[in-house]
């Protein structure tokens, strides 16, 4: 199926240029997770079936990513992922972070570690034998600025520090690999297209062998439906050690849309993307890009005033593009601000 053909499996009102703040659900996902909220609302089903919606969007967002999902971790939030992969740090370690960072990705490490904060491209350089962590996204909420991830593992690698990303805002249109990376964070509510709720985690053996499993509970324990009660304390001994009680209906709703976004594959999805991106970018005069967001200084009430629903960052309109924006929308945008 083609990425034009595909579209036609969102119901997508026209102008929404705003994935990077929430992503639209395929039809398949939204009408699994009504079917499960009629379940709820007549209590004419067990909770085993909605609960198997985990396990498949484990398993999806590992193959998104190129992991075991032995080593996927499930959670609701990046920095509640965050602050438990802080417990890996020695005390008084540094980590090295971009200056323009989401809080999701740099309060944990503001709490339990000393932060050096350094332009986004000189991350790489910026780490020596006294770093402990380099924590970044992947791709920068507020810019699109997409990292060279390769240079910073390289540099890490050097000094056998660990590599933590934040990939909220690249996986699901990004290629996204976890190889050289000890912590892959992601909220699935972006360009994964979830209800907001679910969020995952590849976990490196190497990171969960110093991490303290501080949200232990009943879901990850060694026995899948057998840890309810009493001692001993007997956790799984991959990734799911740290996962966190599911939101169910989270799950259900992530599960079809990572599947689909893997049947359509992701190289296909940049294409397509960024092409748009790239497309308003030429219309307002700019250099193309390797981005699906773009940031622009404009006047984002034109946009409001023509139906386009953007966002603005750090004071600038930022537009975002994914599998169901057309070229209309696009056009539409273009014709508001110029």
């Amino acid at each position: 199926m083609d990425i034009t053909a595909a579209a036609k499996l969102w119901d997508a009102d026209p102008g929404w240029l705003n994935t990077a703040s929430y992503g639209l659900p395929p039809r398949r996902a939204f009408e699994e997770l009504q079917a499960v909220l009629t379940e709820w609302r007549h209590g004419s089903n067990d909770w085993q079936p909605w609960d198997a919606s985990v396990g498949r969007s484990r398993t999806a967002f590992a193959r998104l990513v190129g992991a075991r999902p032995a080593d996927v971790s499930v959670s609701s939030t990046v920095s509640q992922i965050m602050s438990v992969v802080a417990t890996a740090l020695p005390p008084r370690a540094k980590v090295v972070v971009p200056e323009i960072e989401f809080t999701s990705n740099l309060f944990p490490w503001a709490v339990a570690a000393e932060v050096e904060t350094v332009p986004a491209d000189r991350v790489a350089e910026s780490i020596t034998r006294d770093t402990a962590a380099v924590a970044f996204s992947v791709v920068q909420s507020a810019t699109g600025y997409v990292a060279p991830v390769a240079d910073i593992v390289a540099a890490a690698r050097a000094h056998d520090v660990l590599v933590i990303a934040d990939a909220s805002q690249a996986c699901g249109w990004l290629p996204v690999d976890v190889e050289g990376v000890d912590v892959l964070a992601c909220a699935a509510y972006k360009w994964l297209m979830a209800p907001r709720g679910a969020a995952f985690a590849y976990l490196s053996p190497r990171v969960r062998e110093r991490m303290r499993p501080l949200a232990a509970n009943w879901y990850g324990g060694a026995d899948e439906g057998g840890s309810y009660y009493g001692p001993p304390l007997r956790l799984a001994d991959d990734a799911r050690a740290f996962d966190l009680s599911p939101a169910w209906f989270s799950f259900v709703g992530a599960a079809p849309a990572i599947e689909l976004l893997n049947e359509l594959g992701v190289e296909r999805v940049r294409a397509h993307d960024v092409g748009l991106a790239n497309r308003f970018r030429a219309g307002l005069g700019l250099e193309p890009s390797d981005t699906a967001i773009v940031a622009v200084d404009a006047p984002g009430e034109r946009l409001a005033a023509a139906g386009i629903r953007a966002a603005v960052r750090a004071g600038r309109v930022r537009a975002s593009f994914h599998v169901y924006t057309t070229e209309d929308d696009v056009d539409r945008a273009l014709d508001a601000l110029t």
